[in-house]
Parts: structure tokens; sequence; C-alpha cells
């Protein structure tokens, strides 16, 4: 089948006759597995020969045994596993000019002169100054006769690729480094267990978490959990902030709440660059209001335990592009970074991208902190902005009075984060001076009058809970549009906010299809996409979806573990997601699947019998375990039991399988950070925008909009969070399967073909391209990067 002219595709790029050496240097970082899994499988894939450089630069240095020729079988089993298990070490030797002697000449006996990188800025700093020093090192090597004068013409030039592997997320130029997410995870973890405890006795917790130069761990972990105070290295706080977080202490406990949680990073510092420690926090506390106080190290958990199926997704796409940029360099290319901006791959030169951090800590130790903020980029702007949005209510003769009354209701299926992004609407619209009202059950609700007024205290602790507090339904209002005006009209209801899924989509198109006739409806309305399927067109992501892909990615670790020392066996999965294959495909790829099958790929007899064709040559050398992903409707005939019967009949005597439907409990749980986040500040910016469009349709005492940019839904596109008009929309809905015409994800599914050893073509034209790092561009999408 003839592709597409306007496409490129990897097959033009070849690595036979190339060496591609990995290593990973610096502290570790979960995720870091998954990036040397992807390197090594895309770059045996494209014909290059692959090493591993065990025990980083000091392994390079010494050589040996350190540096070993990789193969297919030996990543295997390493996607779900922490840390790194090629080895890190720091290696002084490495600083020295006579340690990248031999470094050269370790690499040049090899024939290795592409570098994949995965560390920190000081790793990727080291691999840079190598290669400047690249030709004199062999000019050297010559001179002492270790090699041949026509070995300098063969390996004239060393290609450096870096991708960042550090948990503080502190390297500017992408949005998430490798292990950010998960230790996340680890913080979360701890601090909801945490939350119980403190609850129980009427305590105050003060965590330490990781982060000396940079507090990202802490701010984001903070906005995660609704902690009532944080401190970070970038925003010491005003001086006097000790009587001022008493006083905030002070009162959540008057309002009757039971605990009280305090984050500090692990690089705090006052206004004089003086350090906060978590003692002086809690001295602080038990000395002015002589609360029951506790404090709590994080410490090295933070690095440990398995990657987040984020983190696994992150590595595997820049593993593949890091790759990728290899096969494209040339003698003239400068050293670069491969990272992802929202959800798109980008490459950045890996010199700008250092020379921006170090600018961050320069800012710092000159106390310009707000350059220092700015400097890290817009997300954590962003991120600093929303915490003080939501974290520090104004007084009540502070706030704007806008008389406008803000309705928020859930609509479809519950999805975790739901219920941070309802208390990040109502603290906002607050904030906004607007009266918040909560809608329970969905349209339901709306149209039998489940309306109350909904305050600040209201909402608290609500972040970490799963599911919708406020009820939801998948009833549509097409059919009782009439009441619901009623309610609107009762109320005085000026705009609503409608936090769901692909129902809430339709119920917005309903409520406009009837402003001609109930003039209740003529006010801003916005939608913000929150469903575990990630099926709303005009967002490539939704609330839910991350915490539903971790479920999906832990049930199957767990599920491949449990055959471990038995005979090869392949699992049959059945993931949620209506007809929409987004949790089987990237489920698929952060489990480590052999192939998922989904509607928007449609797949016969003969693809299954190849499929299993494919897995028993696999099993038949190292393999033992295979992991097939099906998502539920993807096929009316070829079912769940159909293709387990398949596999068991096909497979006999080679492997058995097993078959598993996940149901419900991918819509259970916790929300992950990323959807706790993700929910807050979507949410935070679409009351910003009903209270803009409230002063722009407020006319003659009455809000009266009615333009088509009146009712929007709030969606993340490529880099940036975009409003879109509902109405613009429908083009782009294929509303028989309840899906987006065209879905990004799709092309992620090669690559998940890829690193199952399937042939296949693999579309290089929306790879990243070599960017500059502009000041303030660094961090450019408003969420914390994309899956």
């Amino acid at each position: 089948m003839a592709q597409p002219d306007n496409k490129k595709f990897f097959e033009n790029l070849t690595g036979a006759g190339k060496a591609i050496a990995v290593l990973t240097s610096g502290g570790d970082a979960q995720g870091m597995n998954a990036a040397v899994r992807a390197v090594v499988r895309m770059g045996i894939y494209v014909g290059a020969k692959v090493y591993f450089i065990h025990e980083g630069y000091q392994g390079m240095v010494d050589g040996g045994d350190n540096i070993k020729e990789a193969t297919w079988e030996s990543v295997s089993s390493m996607l779900q596993v922490g840390g790194t298990v090629i080895g890190s070490a720091r290696c002084k030797e490495f600083r020295t000019h006579e340690g990248r002697l031999k470094a050269a000449h370790n690499l040049v006996q090899r024939g290795i002169t592409n570098l994949c990188v995965i560390g920190g800025d000081g790793s990727l700093t080291g691999a840079n100054l190598f290669r400047e020093e690249w030709s004199g090192l062999l000019a050297e090597l010559v001179q002492q006769g270790l090699i041949e004068e026509d070995a300098v013409q063969r390996y004239s030039a060393l290609h450096i690729v870096g991708m960042v592997g550090s948990i503080d997320n502190d390297f500017c130029g992408t949005d998430m480094t490798i292990g950010t997410d998960s230790a996340l995870h680890r913080i979360i973890e701890v601090v909801d267990a945490i939350m119980t405890t403190a609850q129980s006795h009427q305590r105050t917790f003060v965590l330490e978490v990781m982060g000396r130069h940079c507090g990202y761990l802490a701010l984001v972990s903070a906005l995660a959990c609704g902690a009532d105070w944080v401190l970070i290295p970038e925003m010491p706080p005003e001086d006097g902030w000790e009587e001022k977080m008493c006083e905030k202490l002070s009162a959540n406990r008057a309002g009757m709440k039971r605990l009280n949680i305090i984050i500090v990073a692990e690089g705090a510092i006052d206004r004089n660059n003086k350090p906060i420690t978590t003692e002086h926090v809690k001295d602080l506390v038990v000395r002015h209001l002589g609360f029951d106080t506790r404090v709590t190290i994080l410490g090295h958990v933070q690095r440990g335990g398995t990657p987040s199926a984020f983190d696994r997704i992150l590595a595997s796409r820049m593993g593949v592009e890091a790759v990728l940029a290899l096969l494209e360099t040339t003698a003239n290319t400068a050293a670069c970074v491969v990272s992802l901006c929202g959800n798109q791959a980008v490459r950045l030169p890996l010199m700008e991208c250092v020379q921006m951090t170090q600018e961050v800590q320069k800012a710092m130790d000159e106390k310009k902190f707000e350059e220092a903020v700015r400097l890290r980029g817009r997300s954590f702007e962003n991120n600093l902005r929303t915490y003080k949005l939501l974290a520090h209510r104004k007084p009540e003769s502070e706030l704007p009075q806008s008389n406008f009354n803000v309705a928020v209701l859930n609509v479809g299926a519950p999805a975790a984060g739901m219920n941070a992004a309802v208390r990040s609407a109502v603290r906002v619209g607050i904030s906004e001076g607007h009266k918040m009202f909560a809608i329970n059950d969905g349209f339901e609700g709306f149209y039998k009058g489940q309306i109350r007024e909904i305050k600040w205290g209201d909402v608290g602790g609500w972040t970490g809970q799963g599911g919708s507090l406020l009820g939801t339904k998948r009833t549509l209002p097409a059919k009782h549009v009439d009441k619901i005006a009623e309610q609107m009209r009762k109320y005085n209801i000026n705009a609503l906010l409608v936090i769901g899924g692909f129902e809430a989509y339709l119920g917005i198109m309903e409520l406009l299809a009837a402003r001609g006739t109930y003039d209740e409806l003529c006010v801003p309305m916005v939608m913000v996409p929150a469903t575990v399927s990630n099926n709303v067109p005009g967002s490539d992501l939704s609330i839910g979806a991350d915490t539903a892909l971790n479920a999906i990615t832990d049930t199957c670790d767990r599920i491949k573990q449990s055959a471990s020392g038995t005979k090869r066996r392949v699992f049959i999965i059945e993931t949620m997601g209506g007809y929409c294959g987004y949790l089987a495909s990237v489920g698929g790829l952060a489990a480590g699947a052999d192939a998922a099958y989904i509607y928007e790929e449609p797949f016969d007899i003969r693809d299954l019998q190849s499929n299993v064709e494919h897995l028993t040559e696999k099993m038949k050398t190292s393999i033992q375990r295979g992991l097939v992903l099906r998502n539920e409707n993807s096929n009316e005939n070829y079912t769940t039991d159909f293709i387990y019967q398949l596999y068991s009949e096909e497979g006999r005597g080679v492997f058995d399988c097993r078959k598993n439907v996940l149901g419900h409990m991918q819509q259970g749980g916790a929300p992950s950070p990323f959807d706790r986040n993700f929910g807050t500040k979507i949410s935070a910016k679409a009351m910003q925008w009903i209270s803009k469009k409230l002063k722009e349709s407020y006319r003659q005492g009455r809000v009266f909009a009615n333009t088509e940019d009146s009712a929007c839904l709030l969606g993340m596109r490529r880099r940036a969070l975009v409003f879109q008009p509902v109405v613009q929309l429908k083009e782009e809905t294929d509303f028989v399967h309840r899906i987006p015409k065209e879905q990004w994800w799709l092309k992620l599914r090669p690559l998940m073909k890829i690193l199952a050893k399937y042939k296949t073509s693999y579309d290089v034209s929306d790879s990243g391209q070599l960017e500059h790092v502009v000041c303030n561009r660094t961090k450019e999408s408003d969420t914390s990067s994309a899956i």
C-alpha cells in the first residue's frame, strides 16, 4: 500500500554499520530502564550495534566488561523495574583529561561513535565536553600508538544525544524529566497515608521532599494534596512568613480541619538565602500554636519503586526519538537533548538547555527570585500561581463582588481527578467574587433541583478523593430542557462549568441547541474533559485517563509476575474505553505488550494468526511471557473469549493462555498526581475564562451570551490548553462510535510494535525537530507534559 507523500518513514534512515552506546549517569530515576530498553531495541531494529556501558562514565573509563554488546532479549522484563539495571556512578576520573582519553580509547576499540546519555545536567555537560575534545583525543591516541591513523578518519566525529533522567525536574527545556512523575507517585502515596493518621490525632505534619535546587516536587505535591503551606527554593516566603503560616494553620483548625500538612523542599531557603529546615518549621508550630507536630523526611523512598505509566511512556518515546536523532546526525550537528513539550517530541541544543538551567541557580544566588521562577518556565509559574490561588483564601473584604452565580456539575461516568477539578473551580470562582453552586447527579439532578451553594471549606480534602463526590449520571438534558431552564431561572445561574466525558460534550450541544427557545440557556458554558476512555473530541487528554493507565499497568505487571518461574504463558487482557483504543494502546506501550487490538485499527483472522506465530517464535527463545491487550469494543466477532481460545489452540505445545477482564477497577482508586494537577489547573483556567465571558456578556443588568464562542470545550492540543467552540468540534466527531475522527496517540502504535519486534512502518514526520530554547518557552504547555 502506497504511503502518503507528506509522510516521512524511518525506513530511509538506516543504522547499518553504526554502533550506539547507552549509559545512565548521576542519580538514578525510575523510567531509566524503559529508556535503555527503547534505545537498545530501536537501535537493533534499524540495524545498528548497540552497547551497554555499565556504571556510567566510570564504566566508560574502565572499559573491559563494563562495555558489552546488548541483545534484544537482554532488555526483556526491565520495563517495570525501578532504578537503572546497567548501573550508575559519579566518576571523578572522567572529569580529568586522562580519564576522557581512556574513555575515547575504549569506545574507538569497539567502533562506537554514537552516545546516548541518560542523566542530569552534569552528565550531559560532561558528554558535550567529551564530544568537543573527541578529535584531539583521537590525535593523542595515535601519537601514543594506541590506535591506527585510519581510525581517526573512520571515527572522526562523536555524536551525542541526551535524555534527562532526574526526579527533581530541574532541567530547562523539557516539561517533565524521566522519573519525576514516579517520584510524585511516591510522595502522594505517603501524604495520603499520613493524612489518615494525622486526621485521627489532629496532628500537623511537616514533610521534607527532595529538591536541593528545584522546588518542583514540593510545589506539585502541595498542589496535588492541598497542603496548607509549601516552602521552595525558587520563591522564598516574604519576611514575617512565620506569623502568617501560623495564622493560616490556626484558621484552618478553627474551620474544623483536623490536620495540617506543610511541605518543605530540602533546598528551601528564606529571603537571605538561609536554609529553612523541617525541624525549624516544627519548632515554630509547636512554640506558637502548641499543635502536636511530627516531621517526616521521605528521602530515597522518592527514587525507589516501579516507574509510573507516564514515565514508561515518556522514556520509551524519548529512547526511540534519541536513536532517530543519532541516525540523522552529521559531523556538524550539535549535541541535543530529546524531550517532550505537551505531547510533542522536541530536540533542543544540549548546551542551551544547560546554560538556562544554570541561569536559574544564578538568579536564586543573586536573590532574583521572580526571575528564577520565570526561567523555570510557564508550567512552573502556572503551578505556583494556581497553588497560591487555591491554598490562600482572601478575606471577604478583599474579594471582588461580581454578583454572578456559577454552577458546576459532573456528567457521565466517574473519573479520578473530577473532585480535584471541582475543588479548583469552586475556590477560583469564590476568589473571583462569584457565588458557586454545586449540582448533584449531573443533568438529572439539575432538572430535579438538586442544587446547593458550595463554600470554600466544603471542598477541603477533595483532591485525593476518587470517583465523583458531587455524584454523576449519564442522563442527557434534551428531554428536560424546560425544567433545567426553570432551575437556572430559580437560582439565577449565570454560567455553567460541566466536567465529564462524551455525555458532557453531547449535553453542552443539546443546551446550545435549545438557546433559541430558552433565554436562560444564553449564558457562558465551558466543558472540561474527564473520562478514563480519553475519547472527547478537542482534547488530547482527559482527566482520569492517567489514573486508569496506571491501574492497567500495575495490574499487567502483577499478572506477568504471576507467571515467573512457570512455563511459557500468554495473557489476554481486556480494557475499557468503549470504541476508543487509547487505554489498550498506550497501556500496551507502558506494560510492554506484544499486541493491542483496537477498533480504530481494523484486524482480521490473518492478523490474529500472524500475531500468534510471532509470539510462538519469540517463546521459542528466552521470552517466557507474552501480553496481549484488547479494547472492549475492538471487534464484535473477535471477542476476548475468541482471541483467548485461538491463542490457546494455536500456541498448544509452546505456551498456554490466561485471560483477564479488568473491568471497573480502571475507574476506581485515588487519582494519580498527574490527574490531580491536570484537573486542578485546567479547571482553574476554565473558571478564569467564565469570569472573562461574564464581564463581556453582561448588558443592561443581565448576562446574555448566545454566540458560538460562549459555549466552549477546554482541551489540551499538542502543547497548549485551548478553548474551542463545541459547534466547531462537530466535524471532528464520530458520533456513532463516540470518538474523535483523528487521534494523536495512534502514532504511538508503531512504536509499541517495534519494541515488540514487529516489522512495521513508523511515521517520523512528526518527530522532534531541532528548536532553540528561548526564555519562557522552555515549558510552554500549561499542563506538565502529556502522555
